[in-house]
């Protein structure tokens, strides 16, 4: 009858606290749903719009001369190749033959040059702070789940304490009574019960919720279609690009490569690891908090791969101003 009760007892609890963790969990779907990161519209562009392959460009001796790779990679990404030759074929004859002319064509054209580098600069930390955004919204909603796992976890862990130490009491005083019946061990035996019933709700409370993301960036890196409608062309070129006849891989790929290696796509079983892509590559689903900052740090790291065009964008505006001849 005793242990009957303490079971009932710890039922009834645990019942409770785990309906009031899913009454705070559902109170905040309509925030998992809700998403502003997105401020600007889809891109459309087709195949033939990407920049060529700079590989595949005949280059002016003078650009290759003066300028490193990775500057001339970023110029043909945002479009000033033929702004740039026109530049440095106008600063060397302005060397040779000077006048206020040339001076004024010369500072036209670095001027052209540095707008569309400061506009494209915009572009990317546009498209950073998108991300940035995403990670933030999947890292928000992941620390209330993980707080509220947490929480639950630490009434049930005091539950079990406070249980095993009633159990123990009880039957302590029972003993000591000299009760003859089996009272005392039915007791023993329903705190046992209680502390088990609770370190199994500790172990298998995990908190979930329907958290939606239709406009997916992860999906265009792990999928890699020839456009994208949330990376702009530049850009889009640029996490693609790869030299040809070396080992080395764009940054898109390298990005997926690492998700992989890193097991933070990848599922040990094979039959599951179709749901994960389906999960983090899809529409939306049913998230933890785990798998929730798994996708925040997910977006942390394609935030850092777009912002490196950022560096040689700055890398080419150095090495333009280093051959400037006014």
């Amino acid at each position: 009858m005793v242990g009957q009760k303490f079971t009932s007892f710890i039922a009834s609890v645990s019942i409770i606290l785990l309906a009031s963790a899913c009454t705070i969990t559902r109170n905040i779907q309509l925030a998992a749903i809700n998403n502003n990161c997105n401020q600007q519209r889809a891109f459309s562009y087709t195949k033939q719009d990407l920049p060529q392959p700079i590989h595949l460009i005949h280059l002016d001796t003078a650009l290759v001369n003066r300028f490193s790779f990775q500057s001339l990679h970023v110029a043909n990404a945002i479009g000033i190749l033929d702004l740039l030759t026109a530049f440095v074929q106008l600063n060397d004859d302005y060397r040779v033959n000077p006048s206020l002319e040339k001076k004024i064509q010369l500072v036209a054209l670095l001027q052209n040059i540095h707008q569309r580098i400061h506009v494209a600069s915009l572009e990317i930390s546009a498209v950073a702070s998108e991300m940035d955004c995403e990670e933030e919204r999947a890292d928000q909603v992941a620390s209330y789940l993980k707080k509220q796992e947490d929480d639950t976890e630490s009434k049930l862990t005091v539950g079990a304490i406070v249980a095993g130490a009633a159990g123990a009491i009880a039957a302590g005083v029972l003993l000591a009574n000299n009760n003859a019946d089996s009272t005392p061990e039915i007791i023993g035996i329903g705190a046992g019960l209680v502390e088990a019933t609770l370190g199994l709700l500790i172990l298998s409370y995990k908190p979930t919720i329907h958290f939606y993301h239709p406009r997916n960036a992860l999906r265009d890196i792990w999928v890699a279609p020839e456009t994208s409608s949330i990376f702009p062309r530049a850009v889009w070129y640029y996490l693609n690009y790869c030299k040809p006849h070396t080992n080395e891989k764009s940054l898109r790929q390298q990005l997926a490569d690492k998700w992989l290696a890193f097991g933070q796509i990848a599922d040990t079983k094979q039959k599951d690891r179709q749901k994960i892509y389906d999960l983090f590559f899809g529409e939306g689903g049913t998230y933890s908090a785990d798998q929730l900052m798994n996708r925040a740090n997910m977006y942390d790291q394609l935030e850092a791969h777009v912002n490196l065009m950022k560096q040689d964008l700055k890398l080419l505006s150095s090495e333009i101003e280093k051959i400037s001849s006014y």
